[in-house]
């Protein structure tokens, strides 16, 4: 067992969740994302210890809840100052409750008795101690909420749960008995560490049940080799459910390997990501099928034109149309007055459009905007409306939603494939999603540009990306995360799939979404009815670039 390891069990009484310790990558300080807490590789374990501590009573105290990182997000000194003010008060209030804690109170105690006043102080000009180098930082955008209900965590409803650990933890592979010991700990504490932590101390093997310990489906990597060793497993597989009564379990998992731009070198590293699409089939209460109606974006949508339609027996037109010509001759022989509607007339009504709308389902999607609607709460809402319109329009949709948990698990969630009808248990799968995971915006756009050139079906196809336009996952951000999501973008249109970007109640508009989205068409407001009364420009010009010389 590895000294992080050994943190595991203390970090989860400190936050009062469930949480894993591992080493974070060589030269980053430590911190946390919600799930994990990162501490420095290579310090002592005297160290690792108090940085857990640490970022393990931020997280208990409720510190970094969604409500104060945003306010702090893409502040770095604010950040800092926030750190420092809450570190203190979060490891005095710990003291009180844990002895070992109480040696690491720093001098002078906390300054503060909230997050809130905290928070205030940090955004003031008053001066504030700097927090020592143990404290570790806070990243904002890598802190994930925990996710709950239908569609929430990939893993809990559906069948793209991806573990990448490199190898199985527990020692005894072969299934066996169901463990009472381990069904007293799955109910407080749901950890799989904790649960292989256990079963190393006191033997048992993994359940057959499929909802006990041990039931999770792991994947590790895959590499050719000559000779099995004694870790080896079989390649993945593709998935196949096994059941309607328990439509998440699944046989086994694979997914299509994507490049990924790599902008720091100037190339692509190949087939670096692992993007997998799945149905999306968790239990749904159709009650809640309910899609708002915009009569603006209905007719706005409705002029969209893309090709050349005859329409017959006109009063006016650019040629005859010889079988009108031929009916009228043949009504004056027999006597009567046909009116001279002898002409063919071409008008751009056709469609032939297939579009494929992205949903980001991921963590980052929980902010809210001025009046508490949530980002997405806005996208959700905003997926349903336009996917139900198009549809009645008689075009092809589709509607996939995204998350990612690393670059082996970038999922693709499909709620409604090109298929199916946009009917009632779609629709309530759609509105139950629950944000959760990282996004890496990158593999996403790839994935679902591929699904969308292989089962459109149209000459037309527009792939549709609704998010805040702000890429993140482990060892995915900034401008590398930027120049990812810039070159799929224009990648897709390449190959000749019209892309349109569209943020919505977040409040995306600096130079960031401009760096993210700018290669393609894309617009920004505060809700769905803001960008309705131009929709059918924004559609239009997506699909005029395809046309445009390079």
């Amino acid at each position: 067992m590895t000294e992080p390891d050994r943190l595991r069990l203390l970090a989860t009484f400190v936050a009062g969740v469930s949480l894993d310790v591992a080493q974070a990558p060589d030269g980053h300080p430590a911190y946390t994302d919600g799930q994990t807490v990162y501490v420095t590789a290579g310090a002592s374990f005297d160290q690792m210890r108090r940085e857990m501590l640490l970022q393990s009573a931020l997280l208990g105290a409720g510190s970094l809840s969604p409500g104060y990182l945003k306010a702090v997000r893409a502040r770095p000194s604010t950040t800092r100052r926030y750190l420092a003010l809450e570190g203190r008060r979060v490891l005095a209030d710990l003291a009180e409750r844990l002895p070992l804690a109480a040696a690491l109170v720093l001098d002078g105690g906390p300054c503060t008795a909230s997050a809130a006043e905290s928070l205030a102080l940090a955004r003031s000009r008053k001066p504030v101690p700097d927090p020592p180098d143990w404290f570790g930082v806070i990243k904002p955008r890598a802190v994930v909420p925990a996710a709950a209900g239908p569609g929430a965590a990939a893993g809990e409803n559906d069948a793209g749960a991806l573990h990448t650990d490199a190898e199985e933890t527990g020692d005894d592979d072969e299934p066996g008995g169901e463990s009472k010991i381990l069904k007293l700990f799955e109910a407080p504490v749901s950890s799989q560490a904790l649960s292989d932590l256990l079963r190393k101390l006191f033997g048992g093997g993994k359940s057959n049940e499929d909802d006990a310990a041990g039931g999770d489906l792991r994947v590790g990597s895959v590499r050719q080799v000559q000779r099995l060793g004694i870790n080896a497993r079989p390649a993945p597989t593709q998935i196949r459910f096994t059941g309607t009564e328990k439509p998440g379990s699944a046989v086994g998992v694979r997914g299509a390997l994507f490049p990924e731009w790599d902008v720091h070198h100037n190339r692509y590293r190949p087939d670096w990501c692992r993007v997998i699409d799945f149905p999306l089939v968790s239990d749904v209460d159709v009650s809640a099928a309910e899609v708002p109606q915009d009569a603006v974006l209905r007719q706005r949508l409705a002029r969209i034109g893309l090709g050349l339609k005859r329409l017959r027996a006109r009063a006016d037109g650019d040629e005859l149309d010889t079988e009108a010509l031929i009916a009228m001759c043949v009504d004056l022989r027999a006597g009567f007055s046909p009116p001279d509607n002898v002409y063919l007339e071409r008008r751009k009504l056709e469609r032939n459009l297939g579009v494929l709308i992205l949903v980001d389902a991921s963590g980052s999607a929980t902010d809210a905007d001025p009046d508490g609607l949530a980002v997405h709460e806005h996208q959700r809402r905003a997926a349903a409306t336009m996917a139900a319109t198009l549809e009645e329009l008689g075009d092809r949709v589709a509607v996939y939603a995204f998350r990612s948990q690393g670059r082996n698990a970038v999922h693709l969630p499909a709620i409604k494939t090109f298929e199916q009808r946009f009917g009632a248990a779609e629709r309530a799968r759609l509105n139950q999603l629950q944000p959760s995971g990282y996004t890496r915006l990158g593999a996403a756009i790839r994935g679902a540009g591929e699904i969308l050139q292989n089962t459109a079906g149209t000459p037309n196809r527009l792939l549709v990306v609704l998010s805040d336009g702000y890429p993140y996952d482990s060892g995915y951000e900034g401008r590398y995360a930027e120049a990812d999501a810039h070159a799929a973008l224009g990648e897709l249109r390449a190959a000749g799939v019209a892309c349109l970007c569209l943020s919505i109640g977040a409040g995306s508009t600096g130079e960031e979404f401009q760096r993210v989205f700018g290669s393609a068409c894309n617009a920004a407001g505060a809700s769905l009815a803001e960008l309705s009364p131009r929709m059918d420009e924004l559609f239009l010009s997506a699909l005029r670039e395809l046309a445009a010389p390079r």
